[in-house]
């Protein structure tokens, strides 16, 4: 590997429609932290070398000779999955579930914390002058958000239930209320989480403890919510989350946890209440940088701490412990502004 090029490793021919990247911020999700925890992730495992991270935004440096729509020296926000063949899934807009797509830092492909980074130009998105490096990288995170709200169908006069005020949930408090919920409610173990998101417009932070019984805990909510988007993966909160949504009403799972849960489907059943999945995102870009630019979200508060590239193990170590919110990467080392 060039020796300029600092990439962070977890150890266990030319395409002319590319572009070279001069990685600039890049964060460091719960998923990069599992893989370097355990190296994998259901059926992925990381059987070589492999460079994490794929919350990433960069300047072009270089493009291939068919791109028309960027040149060197673009501001981008990289989405990480690619489509590898124009199969099925891609012909019908759902290019996010199919089974050959490349996706950053998933065995076996490499992800984006590094220096330099080559990626699809299709899928590299210029940011305007007004979106910093760090929102087009939170722009990843902030997809998943958007995804999971357009899923429930969250629109205006919504009322709405989070469980789990980590990054992901505190992205769909705003895109939630960005879409015009009337109300969202949010559930945290953390106070300090639930403080993060009353400050980012939740109308009902509701601090949990274990061994909550789910029944209970759906009372406290107050009304019942029309969407309900299910963010810890954490059984008891999935059987919280189908009670606390209403007669017609959609539970979106968002947080992926064990493979077996037991959940009250009979519940769900009988009161019409929708469970539906989400895998990741797709054709969500275009709609967060608007977004971004237009004010309508604000993700600055959420990167609540910076490392250099060289401090990348005491990022990761930060982000294991739980604390703050995002962590953010800063990979020019001629450059570590926001």
């Amino acid at each position: 590997m060039d020796k300029d090029n600092l990439s962070v490793v977890l150890h266990s021919p030319g395409d002319l429609r590319l572009v070279l990247l001069q990685m600039h911020s890049v964060g460091i999700c719960g998923s990069d932290v599992h893989y370097w925890q355990h190296g994998r992730i259901g059926s992925f495992e990381v059987k070589k070398p492999m460079v994490l991270g794929h919350e990433a935004a960069g300047r072009i440096v270089k493009v291939g000779s068919e791109v028309k729509h960027l040149k060197a020296g673009d501001r981008v926000a990289v989405e990480p999955g690619v489509p590898r063949e124009m199969d099925e899934f891609f012909k019908t807009g759902h290019y996010n579930l199919s089974p050959t797509i490349f996706f950053c830092a998933t065995p076996p492909d490499d992800g984006n914390l590094c220096r330099y980074y080559t990626h699809n130009a299709n899928f590299c998105y210029k940011l305007p002058d007004s979106v910093t490096f760090e929102e087009g990288a939170l722009i990843e995170p902030l997809s998943v958000g958007i995804y999971a709200c357009q899923r429930g169908g969250v629109s205006l006069g919504s009322t709405v239930l989070i469980c789990g005020a980590g990054p992901i949930g505190l992205v769909c408090l705003l895109v939630a209320k960005a879409m015009g919920a009337s109300q969202v409610a949010i559930t945290d173990l953390s106070a300090e989480r639930l403080a993060m998101a009353k400050e980012l417009g939740a109308d009902l932070p509701l601090q949990v403890k274990r061994g909550d019984a789910p029944e209970e805990l759906a009372r406290n909510v107050g009304s019942q919510a029309h969407v309900t988007i299910e963010c810890t993966g954490v059984e008891s909160s999935i059987q919280t989350a189908i009670y606390a949504t209403r007669p017609g009403g959609v539970v979106v799972m968002v947080g992926l946890g064990s493979e077996m849960v037991t959940i009250p489907l009979l519940s769900a059943a009988v009161r019409e209440v929708d469970i539906r999945g989400v895998f990741r995102y797709r054709n969500t870009w275009p709609m967060a940088i608007a977004m971004l630019a237009s004010k309508q979200v604000n993700v600055k508060p959420l990167v609540t701490h910076r490392f250099s590239l060289e401090q990348a193990v005491q990022a990761f170590e930060t982000t294991r412990q739980g604390l703050g919110v995002k962590v953010m990467l800063k990979c020019d080392p001629k450059d570590q502004n926001p």
